[in-house]
């Protein structure tokens, strides 16, 4: 392996700067162009499948602790092994995008249903009982009520399997699969310490970044956040006035 020591620090940064890395077809635009292409599809199908399944579930309140127990069995199964049996396996899906994505699927919908599920059994049930009070049928409880007030669980369960999927794409180049994980292997298959590392940097970045974006989605689509933050607003207004007015009858 390239390098010993410290010596190998020099060898990653000369390795971001060597042009032929970014310009290649096989350089780091194009393979972080099929890392975030991979987990975005994967992600986004297992939104489509979980969260339905997850909101209905806990709205109904039937059947979603077996329904959050089968799919948290999925976590025991390692991801690379449930990869190489769809590598196998006949056409659509060997060696081909196919059998990456439905392998990330499959990783990415136990925190998503779990969080789902668990986010509207926790709405509290005096705040559904009065909207029901109010003449609200079960469709506009589960989307006026339940869903807005289950969104900050929700959304925390879409993070985690987003940081998961990213983590974990990076083993699709271990079956032909594309991404920054072909950095890694790359780096592996010559022994080149220096290609290898800044592979492993640019998968933790992008996790990093992932985890920041989500973050940042999760605050702007919770509602209660808002209505905290205008009703701080109000509350600081009011108390500026207050004082104003206090100073100006002093």
């Amino acid at each position: 392996m390239n390098g010993g020591g410290g010596g190998w620090v020099g060898q990653v940064v000369a390795w971001f700067t060597d042009r032929s890395h970014w310009q290649s077809e096989s350089g780091v635009p194009n393979r972080l162009v099929e890392h975030v292409g991979l987990s975005a599809a994967a992600l986004g199908i297992a939104c489509l499948v979980a969260l339905p399944i997850g909101l209905w579930l806990g709205h109904v309140g039937r059947g979603g602790a077996l329904a959050v127990n089968v799919s948290n069995v999925g976590r025991a199964v390692p991801t690379f092994a449930v990869l190489v049996l769809l590598a196998l396996a006949p056409a659509p899906f060997g060696l081909s995008t196919i059998s990456t994505v439905a392998a990330l699927v499959l990783f990415a919908i136990p925190p998503i249903l779990t969080n789902s599920y668990v986010g509207m059994r926790e709405v509290d049930p005096d705040v559904v009982d009065a909207a029901r009070g109010v003449g609200m049928s079960g469709s506009q409880v589960l989307r006026r009520v339940e869903l807005p007030l289950a969104v900050p669980l929700v959304m925390t369960g879409v993070r985690l399997a987003a940081v998961q999927v990213v983590a974990t794409a990076t083993i699709a180049a271990l079956v032909a699969g594309g991404g920054l994980g072909r950095i890694i292997t790359s780096g592996f298959a010559r022994q080149d310490q220096a290609e290898l590392v800044a592979g492993a940097i640019l998968v933790a970045a992008l996790a990093v970044a992932v985890e920041g974006l989500m973050e940042a989605l999760s605050r702007a689509a919770d509602p209660g956040r808002r209505a905290r933050r205008r009703s701080a607003t109000r509350a600081a207004v009011a108390a500026a006035a207050a004082s104003a007015r206090t100073f100006t009858e002093v």
